[in-house]
């Protein structure tokens, strides 16, 4: 997994609406990367509700966000419209951005072990470097986590 002092992985993916978002696009900005399981499913949605909800806050504080799970582009853009997200999601079908970040790992769940994501947040500089991860994602209080720095 990706820790603090690791610079930005390079990246390609496509957002919602099917559009090309890459690495690039964020370098002199900070950037708050989260990674979620699965679209529309309680945790994620709580989680991604709160980032919402509280993004003036985090933009007052130069934040740019960014969500990503391996969700097909059409399940990320029915999440997306349903809650108003103000920031795009990213649909990594492949997986290669959540390897890239090291958060597709062996979890257990109700007494049997699967390959998923673990839900992770990575914040990054104005200079791609990773400053902060947070592991231990509090899914309604996502923003407050951030925030706390």
């Amino acid at each position: 997994m990706l820790k603090v002092g690791d610079k930005l992985p390079e990246f390609e993916s496509v957002n919602q609406d099917g559009e090309v978002v890459k690495c690039g696009d964020f370098l002199g900005k900070k950037l708050v990367v989260f990674f979620y399981p699965k679209a529309n499913t309680s945790g994620c949605t709580a989680e991604a509700c709160d980032l919402n909800n509280h993004i003036s806050e985090l933009k007052k504080e130069g934040y740019q966000l960014l969500g990503i799970s391996a969700d097909p582009v059409k399940n990320q853009k029915k999440f997306h419209e349903k809650f108003g997200f103000q920031y795009p999601l990213l649909a990594d079908e492949s997986r290669e951005v959540i390897e890239k970040f090291g958060v597709w790992q062996l979890k257990k769940f109700m007494g049997r072990e699967f390959m998923g994501i673990v839900r992770t947040t990575f914040i990054f500089d104005e200079n791609g470097i990773c400053t902060r991860v947070i592991d231990k994602v509090k899914t309604k209080e996502a923003a407050a986590q951030i925030l706390e720095s």
